[in-house]
């Protein structure tokens, strides 16, 4: 047995070098299997809104796919900083705080509606 044998291929050893860390590969390749379970799930339906796999793999196993494509490079980290993140989340409780004004004043124009009809 050679170092160079493994049971999961791609080595461990070899996608370490595309992320930097352990948490990191586990991070990012149970997010884009999750991606990738997605992709096959919602085949049928026709509504093609998901990423396909970015490689041509015999595996069957989302995980499997998703670490071939980290060792081939189609898939990479892309590290935020506490700003980004921060400004995301600011920018998604102001659009949920103008979608209840909205419907808020949506609501008193039908109840203004219904009262003028009446």
């Amino acid at each position: 047995m050679t170092a160079e044998d493994t049971m999961m291929n791609p080595a461990i050893e070899s996608l370490m070098g595309h992320t930097g860390s352990k948490f990191s590969l586990v991070t990012l390749s149970a997010r884009r299997a999750r991606e990738i379970n997605s992709y096959f799930n919602q085949l049928g339906d026709g509504l093609g809104n998901m990423v396909p796999p970015q490689v041509s793999s015999t595996a069957r196993k989302p995980l499997s796919i998703s670490f071939e494509e980290i060792a081939s490079g189609k898939i990479q980290l892309v590290a935020k900083t506490i700003e980004q993140v921060m400004a995301e989340n600011e920018a998604a409780l102001a659009a949920e705080k103008q979608a209840e004004l909205d419907a808020m004043q949506d609501a008193e124009q039908a109840a203004n509606s219904d009262s003028s009809e009446a």
